[in-house]
């Protein structure tokens, strides 16, 4: 599954990036993409601001077909303050931008498999798959404003995975 989840969250920060370039979050001293892979990263006690954050949940297969599929749900969490230039007063706007720019980078549904653990990336010989995003409600914590969305990921297992 991990080059299901690897091409799932490549596609997404490339589309990010297309979308929005201006959503960026600085790192380690590195500007990248305003989106990251919480098990990928150093853990951080408050998820950060203006940035979307994949969260692998649970993990399941399907044994009965031709070739296994197997299926995680990714629960994409994001939070925002607003911007300082308002005080903070336009983070309902604010998260409904991310909300926007979260459905455009799920679209479509599908993306290539690719094998991220060899450079370049290789090719595999089939896709990954996803259902529509399952949105939560706002919770409002103090001057924050934060929602999840998940989405189950599908991919099959091919030959050495």
């Amino acid at each position: 599954m991990q080059n299901a989840k690897d091409s799932f969250y490549m596609a997404l920060r490339t589309r990010l990036t297309a979308i929005n370039p201006d959503r960026t979050i600085l790192l380690r001293g590195v500007v990248r993409p305003g989106i990251l892979v919480e098990e990928a990263e150093a853990p951080f006690s408050q998820l950060p601001n203006d940035v979307f954050v994949l969260r692998w949940l649970g993990l399941c297969t399907d044994l009965d077909l031709a070739s296994t599929m197997t299926a995680e749900e990714c629960e994409i969490a994001y939070q925002t303050c607003g911007t300082q230039s308002y005080g903070g007063l336009d983070r309902g706007r604010a998260l409904s931008e991310m909300d926007e720019e979260l459905v455009a980078i799920l679209q479509p549904l599908y993306t290539p498999k690719l094998n991220y653990a060899v450079q370049p990336a290789a090719a595999m010989l089939t896709q990954v798959f996803w259902d529509e995003p399952g949105f939560t409600p706002i919770v409002a914590q103090r001057d924050r404003l934060s929602r999840s969305a998940k989405v189950m990921v599908y991919g099959y297992q091919e030959q050495g995975e």
